[in-house]
C-alpha cells in the first residue's frame, strides 16, 4: 500500500531535526563577509556614537543665551569632523559640522538654515533652538557590552558596515556548506556539446545543472559540479562514494519519482540509508533524503519546475539551518489575486505569479512542472492552500523570489 502524501510543513520539519550546524567555522576580512552567517554574537567593545556629536552642520550654542528671536551671538571657535573643540564660551556660539563632537557647555545645535551669518562674524537666531536639538547622544545607536548581530545572522552589507563601525576587521562565520551536485539521466546533453538542430531525438538539454548550481552558489557554498552520471549501477555508485568523502550535502536532480527504475535508490541504500517522499505540494511531489557516510543526500524531481520549487522550498533552508540560521521560514505577503482558481487541488499548490502595475498578481498561464519560463516571467509564488479555489480579488500569500532566492 502506497505511503500518504507528507505535508510540507512535517518533511521541512524533519529535513531541519537533521540539519546540525557545520563544525570548524572560518574567519573572514569583513570586506568579504556579505551573504556568510555568523557562527558567533558580535559584542560591542565600545558605545556608538563615541561622544555626543552634531548631527548637522550648524552652531552648537547654549539654549539659556538664545531665548529671544533675532538674538546676535558672537563665534567663538570653528569645530570641524575630527576635530575637538574648547569649553564654549558664555554667551557665544561654536561653528560646528556633522559629526563633531558637542563642546563642553553647549546643549543644542541650531541648524546653518536657521540662523544668519553677519559680517562681523556674528550670527543672528532666526529661531529660537529646543534643548538637545540635532544633538547625537554617544551610545544612542550601539552601547558597550551590547550585542549588536547575534549568532545565526546572515550578514547583509548593512551588518558589515555596522561591524565596522564598533572596529571589527574580521568576523567569524560559518563554514561555507560543501555541495557535490550531479544529475542523472542518459537523455540529458549539455550545450555547447550539440547544436539544437542536432540534438538526437529524446534528448533534452540539463537546464536543472544551471539553475542548480547558481541557487547553491547564492547560499555560499562550495560547489562540486559532477557533470552528468551515466544511467549504470556502478557509475551511480562510485560518483556517490566519491561525493560522500569530502562535501556536506549530495544533491541529485531526476530519478526519484516513485516506481521510476534508476540507479539512485539502491545505489544510496547500498551506501548508506534513504527515505523516499511523496510531498503533498504541487508542483515537486518526489523528494528523497538519505545519508552517505557523513554527508546528506537529496534527490530532487526532474522536472525543472519541480526540482526548482522543491530547492527553494526545502533545500534552501536546510542549508542556511547548516549555516546555524535559525528563522529559515519565508516571509510571505497577503496580495490580492487578479486571477482566478476554480478548481481545487488535492496538493498545496505554488503558482508562479508576478506583480501587475494595479497591484495585484497575475497567474502564469500554463502551470506545468516541466515549464520553466513560468519561474523566469514571474517574480513569486503564491502558497495556495489543498482543497480550495481562488477567485478574483481574494488575498492570497505571495512569497516573493527576492526572498526565495535571496
Amino acid at each position: 500500500m502506497r505511503a500518504p502524501l507528507k505535508p510540507l510543513d512535517e518533511a521541512l520539519a524533519a529535513l531541519l531535526a537533521c540539519a546540525t550546524p557545520l563544525p570548524q567555522p572560518d574567519t573572514v576580512a569583513t570586506f568579504d563577509a556579505d551573504g556568510r552567517v555568523l557562527a558567533r554574537d558580535v559584542v560591542s567593545p565600545l558605545q556608538v556614537p563615541p561622544y555626543d556629536n552634531s548631527a548637522m552642520d550648524g552652531y552648537a550654542l547654549r539654549c539659556a543665551d538664545a531665548t529671544a528671536l533675532g538674538a546676535v551671538l558672537p563665534v567663538s571657535q570653528r569645530i570641524a569632523a575630527g576635530s575637538v573643540g574648547q569649553p564654549l564660551q558664555q554667551g557665544t556660539a561654536a561653528r560646528i559640522f556633522t559629526g563633531a563632537p558637542i563642546p563642553a557647555g553647549a546643549d543644542a545645535v541650531l541648524m546653518q538654515e536657521d540662523a544668519t551669518a553677519l559680517a562681523d562674524g556674528s550670527i543672528r537666531l532666526n529661531t529660537p533652538p529646543q534643548p538637545g536639538q540635532w544633538i547625537r547622544r554617544a551610545g544612542e545607536d550601539i552601547a558597550r557590552g551590547s550585542v549588536v548581530l547575534a549568532a545565526g545572522t546572515r550578514l547583509t552589507p548593512a551588518a558589515l558596515g555596522l561591524a565596522a563601525s564598533i572596529g571589527l576587521a574580521a568576523l567569524p562565520v560559518a563554514r561555507r556548506p560543501r555541495v557535490a551536485l550531479f544529475s542523472t539521466g542518459d537523455e540529458l546533453v549539455m550545450p555547447g556539446d550539440v547544436a539544437p538542430e542536432n540534438l538526437p531525438p529524446g534528448a533534452i538539454y540539463n537546464s536543472n545543472r544551471f539553475f542548480l548550481r547558481a541557487l547553491l552558489r547564492r547560499l555560499g557554498c562550495e560547489v562540486t559540479d559532477f557533470g552528468t552520471v551515466p544511467d549504470q549501477r556502478e557509475a551511480t555508485l562510485h560518483a556517490l562514494q566519491t561525493a560522500s568523502a569530502s562535501h556536506d550535502l549530495i544533491l541529485t536532480s531526476g530519478g526519484v519519482s516513485v516506481g521510476e527504475e534508476d540507479h539512485i535508490k539502491p545505489a544510496v541504500q547500498t551506501l548508506g540509508q534513504l527515505d523516499l517522499w511523496q510531498i503533498a505540494i504541487k508542483p515537486g511531489k518526489p523528494f528523497a533524503y538519505g545519508r552517505i557516510g557523513g554527508a546528506h543526500f537529496m534527490g530532487l524531481p526532474g522536472n525543472p519546475v519541480s526540482s526548482f520549487v522543491t530547492f527553494v522550498l526545502l533545500v534552501r533552508p536546510f542549508l542556511l539551518r547548516l549555516q546555524g540560521v535559525q528563522d529559515v521560514a519565508p516571509k510571505p505577503f497577503a496580495l490580492r489575486a487578479d486571477f482566478a482558481c476554480t478548481k481545487p487541488d488535492k496538493r498545496r499548490e505554488f503558482l508562479r505569479v508576478r506583480h501587475n502595475a494595479a497591484g495585484g498578481l497575475d497567474l502564469f498561464t500554463n502551470q506545468s512542472s516541466g515549464v520553466l519560463t513560468s519561474a523566469v516571467w514571474g517574480d513569486g509564488l503564491v502558497d495556495h492552500p489543498a482543497g480550495q479555489t481562488i477567485a478574483h480579488g481574494d488575498m492570497v500569500r505571495f512569497l516573493p523570489f527576492s526572498e526565495l532566492l535571496a
